[in-house]
């Protein structure tokens, strides 16, 4: 595999069969970008919480050497305060530099450890108040899909591990890659809002007049101001129940939203066009290409000129970099 990064994937005993395949999945379909590897914490098969277990063929030795460390979730009957046998052993031969990212219940492992202590994170949505009964040191956010804090990554439960997953190859090698690895898998490369759309409500409203219309329209004239007003007005409802049926639906707010789509947006431009970035804040709605710079920096943590040499290589930067 030469200089591809190494993705080590710990089973648990309990671990959902589902989740344990995404990594292989998704980061496999990269073109050779990855190599994933799956290990337990004694190198012996592990139980799922199906009627099957899974062999593994690897130790925890081959932790020592992973770029990034990925928990997959196990039954929620197993989740506890304290840590499995065997788990601080493994995690304490993880290199220093190294990404963890959890899966859903996998949260709970990392806050066990201490690793999510004055952080934020997330988990599944219906494990929020267990989570934060046990971890009160971990700022919890139960309403997103998945929480990037550097060098650790939560996500909810199931799907979001695809959606953690395309966001690594997103943010390791741009998003026509990731585009890329979610047409082979045939899952969106983006998914819109947070798990608040998928919490259980008591009295469920019905959604035959949604908001997806609109927001294909919004998608499409994303470079015009688009007010809360022309949003409502568009789907033909009131301003206030746009924005509560927009926020069921998309679980969160029209204006939230919009900037997503717009540094989605920018982020495309800035590695497949040579505009220079007051022309791309233009193209995606953004006042000026100081606020774009302003919202890039705040998604991601760039510049747009740094952004552009990660993805693009310093030929590339070199060409938009009069406007940055």
């Amino acid at each position: 595999m030469g200089d591809a990064h190494r993705v080590v994937v710990l089973a648990l005993d309990g671990v959902y069969p589902f989740e344990l395949g995404i990594p292989s999945r998704v980061f496999g379909s990269a073109g050779g970008r990855y190599e994933v590897l799956t290990c337990s914490v004694d190198g012996l098969p592990v139980r799922t919480n199906a009627d099957f277990s899974v062999t593994v063929a690897h130790g925890p030795d081959v932790l020592r050497t992973a770029d990034t460390v990925l928990l997959p979730p196990f039954d929620t009957s197993l989740i506890s305060r304290e840590l499995p046998p065997g788990f601080a052993e493994a995690l304490a031969s993880v290199p220093a530099g190294a990404r963890l990212v959890s899966i859903c219940t996998g949260a709970f492992l990392l806050a066990s450890a201490g690793l999510l202590d004055g952080r934020p994170a997330t988990t599944h949505w219906a494990l929020a108040e267990v989570f934060r009964s046990w971890f009160p040191k971990v700022a919890l956010d139960p309403d997103v899909l998945f929480v990037d804090d550097g060098d650790v990554l939560t996500s909810a439960g199931a799907g979001s591990g695809v959606d953690v997953c395309l966001h690594l190859v997103r943010k390791d090698h741009g998003a026509a890659v990731a585009n890329q690895v979610a047409r082979m898998c045939v899952v969106p490369p983006w998914r819109d809002g947070g798990q608040a759309q998928y919490i259980e409500r008591p009295v469920p409203e019905t959604m035959a007049s949604g908001t997806s219309a609109t927001r294909q329209w919004a998608l499409e004239n994303l470079r015009e101001p688009l007010a809360l007003s022309e949003l409502a007005d568009h789907a033909r409802m009131s301003l206030r129940t746009f924005a509560r049926r927009f926020n069921e639906e998309v679980g969160m707010s029209p204006g939230r939203w919009l900037i997503q789509q717009r540094v989605a947006r920018a982020r495309q431009l800035l590695e497949s066009t040579d505009l220079p970035v007051d022309d791309i804040a233009g193209e995606v709605g953004f006042a000026t290409g100081t606020s774009l710079r302003q919202h890039l920096h705040a998604a991601i943590g760039v510049t747009p000129l740094a952004y552009r040499r990660t993805f693009r290589g310093r030929a590339g930067a070199a060409a938009g970099a009069a406007g940055d």
